[in-house]
């Protein structure tokens, strides 16, 4: 395992990544956000009433992966479902308004756009109402994804597999995938058969505690964890990220590393993981090593942990907080 990354490598690393072709697969969403105040209590129920000030979206899941990727400059095509619904609308136009290629972006009429509303006020969430179907895509849609993704993984440098449980993915689609060289995901623990081959999986410390049937206590268990994953997925690495602990690797050839958290300070962890994935998968794809890759993945996650939702990480934030952590 090599030093510390520096500045300079960093800043190397960023500029070879633009133009590089990622392949984003997964569940697609909408996050829905309601901004406002809490100035009073209802009269009807001892519940906050917020006084509405502002109604955003932005892209979630998936969207959210292939957001990350093109802050960074990577072309980037984005292959899922949404619903036959004006919210499916809604993720394609952000999709293309953020130059991310939706052509295999397929609607169904059994399920609606996933979408997840949170209101928030004074800076906190009061509540989060889920629109969604978990049900397994029809055969049917399932086989056309597949056909997508396998057409389009021959041309990725990387492709990414973002699952969260919302119906997607399956063996085929995995498969058609790995017919690219690079392959990264972050699997549910109830998918992990799914995720067989890819390259490397970027789990939590739950998932990857529910993914191996290990609790994880301490270095020992992580250890455990850590091996018993790497046979599971049999995958070149696993990368467990672990909140304010820093993310920890294991590699097939026996490669151990674990860095420490470098946030200064911890706003909100929503999408961070779809943070370190995209630029996991980015520097592997222009030749940085393992633990380069994951060091600049993890200031990657530390930038993006200090802002409100699901959010990105330019590369100049990333560097910015480098140049802090060296000063």
């Amino acid at each position: 395992m090599s030093a510390s990354l520096a500045v300079p490598d960093a800043r190397t690393l960023f500029d070879k990544m633009a133009g590089k072709r990622i392949l984003v697969v997964g569940d697609l969403m909408l996050d829905e956000w309601i901004w406002g105040r809490v100035e009073r209590i209802s009269p009807e129920a001892p519940v906050p009433v917020v006084a509405v000030h502002n109604h955003s979206f932005t892209l979630g899941g998936a969207g959210n992966v292939a957001h990350n990727l093109r802050v960074l400059g990577a072309e980037v095509s984005c292959i899922g479902v949404v619903g036959d619904d004006a919210f499916g609308n809604e993720v394609r136009a952000m999709l293309r308004t953020q130059n991310i290629d939706a052509d295999g972006v397929i609607s169904v009429d059994d399920r609606p756009t996933t979408r997840k509303t949170r209101v928030v006020a004074q800076h906190q969430q009061v509540v989060r109402a889920d629109w969604e179907s978990v049900e397994p895509l029809r055969p049917a849609d399932a086989a056309r994804i597949a056909a997508i993704v396998a057409d389009a993984a021959k041309r990725a440098d990387a492709v990414i597999v973002s699952d969260y449980a919302k119906g997607l993915l399956s063996r085929e689609i995995v498969e058609a995938a790995n017919l690219c060289p690079l392959v990264l995901g972050d699997p549910k623990p109830q998918h992990a058969a799914l995720f067989s081959g890819v390259t490397c999986v970027a789990p939590n410390l739950s998932e990857a505690a529910a993914a191996s049937g290990v609790a994880i206590r301490d270095e020992a268990s992580l250890e455990r964890v850590g091996k018993i994953l790497l046979e599971r997925f049999g995958c070149r690495y696993v990368v467990i990220t672990r909140g304010e602990h820093g993310m920890s690797l294991f590699g097939r050839d026996g490669e151990r590393l674990t860095i420490p958290s470098v946030a200064r300070t911890v706003f909100d962890v929503s999408g961070a993981g779809d943070t370190v994935v995209s630029v996991l998968a980015l520097a592997l794809a222009v030749g940085a090593s393992i633990d380069r890759a994951m060091q600049l993945a993890n200031y990657a996650a530390g930038a993006v942990v200090e802002k409100l939702g699901t959010a990105t990480a330019s590369a100049q934030e990333i560097l910015e907080l480098l140049e802090h952590a060296d000063a």
